[in-house]
């Protein structure tokens, strides 16, 4: 079993903050592999990888909204 990693900072942002970015860097490493897909011929595959692609953006909006609105609000 994988020992799970404790997060460095008890900040109440620092979860969300590091899995937007993940969100983020997800669309391009998926988009890289939906276009190896299609350069293959793998339409059904290239598909799916486009799916995954847009679920992480709108994670990825609805992080950077939800971050915004907590900053805003701390100030």
């Amino acid at each position: 079993m994988a020992q799970e990693r404790e997060s460095p900072f008890k900040d109440k942002n620092y979860n969300l903050i590091a899995v937007l970015q993940q969100s983020l860097e997800n669309i391009w490493m998926v988009d890289s592999y939906a276009k190896d897909a299609e350069a293959q011929g793998d339409e059904e595959l290239a598909r799916w990888l486009r799916a995954i692609k847009e679920n992480n953006q709108k994670a990825g909006e609805q992080g950077k909204k939800l971050l915004y609105e907590r900053l805003r609000s701390e100030q």
